[in-house]
């Protein structure tokens, strides 16, 4: 993370290339050492760099309040919780890093420093944030072409939705990544015998005497659904990744930051 080369000469801390020395140039931009190697003075350029702007999308939707554990033993975080807790982390590696960080939308647009960090907590820091409708829509407002963006979210919205985001960022320039954070009881259906399956937002609901029955049949709708969200982000010049919720966040943060790193290569 930090700033972008430009290839091309200018303010930034990698080298780039020697020149000739020109009238008007300071004896401190002087190489002494590659100078006195040849008849010419020459002066060490280095890259312009421009810092990066990464905008994140956290889907705030009913359906990221689950958790498959609620309490007791082996509690675990709500996939909202997970997505916020990953967000802000990335947040702090990027402000450190000298980038610009912010939310898509209006909220918090990018911005450098400590005090943008501040704003973010605040923002991201609500364990119990207003409930959205069921599933999330990607919010695109405010993504600065040429930028970046990490959408975290469960991606259990309408898939022709997400495909539009991601192409129109697409067009913009725009390269990121989508981490699906999941619940492991979404992943491995536990379910048997009578079940009533409700969303978080009590717009949908099924009941079904055999949810056994179920099993195999859902697996394969999430392998398909998973198989086409990797396929639209690698379209788009993205990338895609699953994370579990009873799994250390570090672990994500980490394939988050590196996949970033990759993106901007």
């Amino acid at each position: 993370m930090g700033g972008h080369g430009r290839r091309r000469a200018g303010p930034g801390e990698e080298f780039w290339q020697y020149r000739p020395a020109h009238s008007g140039d300071a004896a401190r931009f002087v190489d002494w050492r590659r100078s006195a190697r040849s008849d010419t003075q020459f002066v060490r350029d280095r890259e312009w760099q421009l810092a990066q702007s990464l905008s994140l999308w956290v889907d705030g939707s009913a359906s990221m309040r689950f958790t498959g554990a609620p309490s007791g033993r082996g509690a675990r975080p709500t996939k909202g919780a997970r997505a916020r807790l990953l967000a802000l982390a990335l947040a702090v590696l990027a402000v450190r890093g000298g980038e610009r960080v912010g939310l898509s939308g209006p909220l918090a647009p990018p911005r450098p420093g400590r005090a943008q960090l501040m704003t973010l907590a605040a923002l991201l820091g609500d364990d119990d944030p207003a409930p959205g409708p069921d599933y999330g829509t990607p919010e695109v407002a405010g993504i600065a072409a040429q930028g970046r963006a990490v959408f975290l979210s469960d991606f259990f919205g309408d898939i022709g939705a997400i495909a539009a985001a991601l192409g129109a960022l697409a067009d913009r320039g725009v390269t990121g990544v989508m981490l699906q954070i999941l619940d492991p009881a979404e992943e491995d259906f536990p379910f048997d015998g009578r079940t009533i399956f409700e969303s978080m937002g009590g717009g949908l609901r099924h009941e079904t005497r055999e949810a056994a029955d179920l099993r195999a049949r859902y697996r394969a709708r999430l392998a398909e659904r998973r198989d086409r969200l990797a396929r639209m982000a690698a379209e788009a010049g993205w990338q895609f990744s699953t994370h579990r919720t009873a799994t250390a966040p570090e672990a994500a943060l980490l394939w988050l930051h590196a996949a970033l790193e990759r993106g901007r290569g």
